[in-house]
């Protein structure tokens, strides 16, 4: 991640083999046993990390040493401490010739990362054929940038911590590869004028999302639509929603709010969500008429 490591990576706690052994077998361990669940499939590439080095004859210093990563780095992926990054994956792979099983599961690994409400919907979306988004007063998380991310989930309240920070922002971005995903999906994205006004971090992060809703509208498979603050009373008042078709072409819709979602699959509230969206892509700003406003917001800075 730009300008900090995510997690223990960007941290120089040095610690012996000594503490790492006594970190596995429990001792010392409380603040660890007391702390938030680790997920599963963390644990599970662990186990598979661990089986596949021993298989190589290779210790975890000597694994670390040919993969870039330190003991300390190397030992927290195998205890499912923490979540391996895809460089981490690529790097075990080549080294320990693994055949792509910890790829495999690398995935599933960056999923763990989102807010637990977040995970079934996020593997409902990265399967989408098509996504239409309406959000009135935040950029919609497949367009954020880095920099757009991290100062939300800076500001979130309760705090998080930096290292949920970074794994948080990390899912985000690692989501956003729907957008030229093959075959690519249909995405729509329709953003209140007030999110695009309203500054989240500083005017360097603002400038660097609207320039990245530009480009990312100028995708083929992608259109970016605002909603003018002065249209006044319309079907979107009552908050962000998604309507989603899966590859089986089943629709449903999500809706969420202070970190609670939901997934809507009855017929006939997912056929009224996508009433609403129809009706507002029609009273929002076109994509070549938005591209303008944007642009304007970019030289306005």
């Amino acid at each position: 991640m730009a300008g900090r490591g995510a997690g223990w990576e960007g941290r120089g706690t040095v610690r012996t083999v000594r503490d790492v052994r006594e970190t596995r077998t429990g001792r010392g361990a409380k603040a660890k046993d007391e702390g938030p669940e680790v997920p599963g499939v963390w644990s599970a590439y662990g186990v598979l990390l661990q089986y596949l080095r021993k298989r190589a004859s290779l210790n975890q210093q000597q694994l670390g040493d040919a993969i870039g990563y330190s003991l300390e780095q190397v030992a927290s992926v195998e205890q499912g401490r923490r979540p391996a990054k895809a460089a981490f994956t690529a790097a075990a792979e080549r080294v320990l010739e693994t055949g792509g099983v910890l790829e495999a599961l690398q995935g599933e690994v960056d999923r763990a990362k989102l807010p637990r409400f977040f995970r079934n919907f996020a593997l409902i979306e990265a399967e989408a054929v098509s996504r239409f988004e309406y959000e009135p007063l935040l950029v919609s998380g497949l367009l954020q940038t880095e920099a757009y991310a991290r100062a939300l989930f800076a500001g979130h309240c309760p705090p998080l911590s930096e290292e949920i920070i970074d794994q948080h922002t990390e899912a985000r971005l690692g989501r956003q590869k729907l957008l030229t995903r093959v075959p690519l999906a249909e995405l729509s994205f329709i953003i209140g004028e007030e999110a695009l006004r309203n500054p989240v971090g500083d005017s360097d992060v603002m400038r660097e999302q609207w320039q990245h809703l530009l480009q990312v509208g100028a995708l083929r498979n992608v259109e970016v639509q605002v909603m003018p603050a002065a249209c006044g009373l319309h079907s979107g008042l009552n908050g962000p929603f998604v309507v989603l078709e899966t590859k089986e072409h089943q629709h449903l819709g999500y809706i969420e709010s202070q970190d609670v979602g939901y997934v809507v699959h009855d017929p006939a509230e997912v056929s009224a969500f996508g009433l609403r969206y129809g009706k507002l892509r029609s009273q929002a700003l076109n994509g070549v008429e938005s591209a303008r406003l944007i642009e304007r917001l970019v030289g306005e800075t």
